[in-house]
């Protein structure tokens, strides 16, 4: 068992215990804001004596997820004031190194910056980086819209970005002290983290704050227009028994079991019929950051197009079979029909349009029944053509952009959703990683390599090209050149590029969000 010692270091905030473990030290449960229900945060300016930080804090309210559960995501005490955060560091020795802030993933509605796949010494240590780990709030508590209700608490609908642009102030504020450089930060997250990541690159609020940002299987296509988040709104205050008139008062006196209740119950009816057809758009999550002219003035794609983020380097991408793991629990229910495959097609694209989608998919894959034409197409709409958009939008404004496609394969669910979270950190040996990846070997760890190496190089330089890996840069106009990272990598000129033109011309204006199957 590696040895653990506990360390004292000097901060603008005040003095604070970490602890070093296996020749990183570690500072965890760092409170960078507090927040009242669905109000902005507010920083936390300092403290007297010696803070404690050698235990993580407290995680946002959610509900149980099995994915988050088998992370570990779920195994702290949960409560409102959970904006923490954890720094991972070489030395705190005014070292100037990169800081890399991760984001965690879990749907805008779980998860947690302290899960062990997230832990970050093995990127401080192979990368002579610093990484930090945030919480945010997630859910009801997070990104609910309450503007039109009541004036004062607009931009509640992206107060989870709002307390990532917290994180990002406390790190350009404090980070020097434990050893990094706060001119040199790189925002990385996946899923949901990837989708906040894209989010805040075009967040006003946000700017300046990061000079590089890693966008694994999220991009800028996730939020909701006011008239969806209102939709949302109102069915959460029917779970509540709650009137416009008692709304407000309602969700700020209501226990957190009920409003956790709630939310789930809202989710639920998304998949219903009536949900789909008067809730929020197909392909958008329940909760996610909301469009409301205050924190987000217009869509992050449209910001982005525009110069929101120009000189910052972007590293976007997915897996190649992203939506294996969403399908599973389909599967798992028998196979699917042709019938139910172009229905859930026509949920997408116009209806004259859904052979060509089935034939487009077929002629790629002619062995694919149409389990596996779902989850292609899905894996496409919802991850890499967001992705690639992204790609797209953010080069004649960054010095480098670069896009990769993650290929490497599990047994069960192949290069599925969250396959490429632990190749990232270098964190193979995590509780929960095998449940997932199964048998590993030598060509395993050296992709892990690789991948961290790729994105700690990407944090110094901007660039994630490696000795041993390959990467050129990825220009709209000269050949859309992806990085294919496996057991062996490669460089591929615009993958699945016919795909690609369909979708651009069946869905040109990127759908919010990620679409319920």
């Amino acid at each position: 068992m590696a040895s653990v010692q506990d360390v004292i270091v000097d901060t603008p905030s005040g003095r604070i215990q970490g602890l070093q473990k296996r020749d990183v030290w570690q500072f965890r449960g760092i409170r960078y804001a507090t927040a009242e229900r669905f109000r902005a945060p507010v920083r936390v300016e300092g403290w007297d004596g010696v803070y404690d930080a050698t235990a993580f804090g407290t995680i946002a309210p959610q509900n149980t997820s099995p994915t988050e559960a088998m992370l570990g995501a779920q195994d702290r005490p949960s409560g409102e004031d959970c904006l923490s955060l954890n720094v991972f560091t070489p030395a705190a020795d005014g070292g100037a190194r990169p800081v890399l802030v991760w984001i965690h993933g879990g749907g805008f509605s779980a998860g947690s910056g302290s899960v062990p796949w997230y832990d970050g010494t093995n990127l401080a240590r192979r990368g002579d980086a610093v990484v930090v780990t945030i919480n945010y709030r997630l859910g009801v508590l997070g990104f609910l819209h309450l503007a039109h209700l009541e004036p004062s608490l607009a931009g509640s609908g992206a107060n989870g970005i709002r307390d990532q642009v917290a994180a990002l102030e406390w790190v350009r504020d404090n980070i020097e002290a434990y050893g990094g450089d706060p001119g040199n930060v790189t925002v990385f997250g996946e899923s949901a983290g990837g989708m906040s990541v894209g989010t805040l690159l075009g967040t006003p609020a946000a700017s300046g704050l990061f000079r590089g940002a890693i966008a694994q299987s999220g991009a800028t296509a996730h939020v909701h227009r006011p008239e969806a988040a209102e939709w949302v709104t109102e069915q959460v205050l029917t779970e509540l028994d709650l009137s416009p008139a008692t709304a407000i008062d309602g969700l700020l006196e209501a226990p957190v079991d009920g409003v956790l209740a709630a939310q789930a119950a809202v989710d639920a009816r998304r998949q219903t019929p009536e949900g789909r057809d008067v809730g929020p758009p197909v392909g958008a999550l329940t909760y996610q950051p909301v469009v409301d002219g205050t924190v987000l003035p217009e869509p992050p794609l449209d910001a982005v197009r525009g110069g929101s983020a120009a000189g910052v380097s972007l590293v976007a991408g997915s897996t190649r079979d992203e939506w294996n793991l969403f399908h599973l629990r389909f599967r798992a229910a028998g196979p699917l029909d042709e019938a139910r495959l172009r229905h859930r097609l026509g949920a997408l694209v116009p209806e004259e349009r859904v052979g060509d989608v089935v034939d487009a998919y077929r002629s790629r894959r002619p062995d694919a029944d149409p389990d596996d034409v779902i989850c292609a197409a899905m894996t496409d709409h919802v991850f890499r053509i967001p992705a690639s958009r992204l790609a797209t939008a953010q080069a004649p404004h960054a010095p480098r952009v670069s896009m990769y496609r993650f290929d490497y394969a599990s047994q069960m669910l192949g290069a599925c959703h969250g396959i490429d979270v632990p190749f990232a950190f270098d964190n193979l040996d995590r509780r929960g990683v095998e449940i997932l990846l199964g048998d590993l070997d030598e060509s395993s760890h050296r992709l892990a390599a690789r991948t961290a190496g790729a994105w700690l190089a990407a944090a110094r330089s901007g660039s994630p090209e490696l000795d041993d890996l390959p990467w050129p840069a990825y220009d709209p106009d000269g050949g859309r050149l992806t990085a294919v990272l496996d057991r062996e990598v490669g460089v591929e000129s615009d993958p699945e590029a016919a795909l690609r033109e369909l979708w651009d011309e069946l869905a040109p204006v990127p759908t919010p969000g990620v679409v319920v199957d």
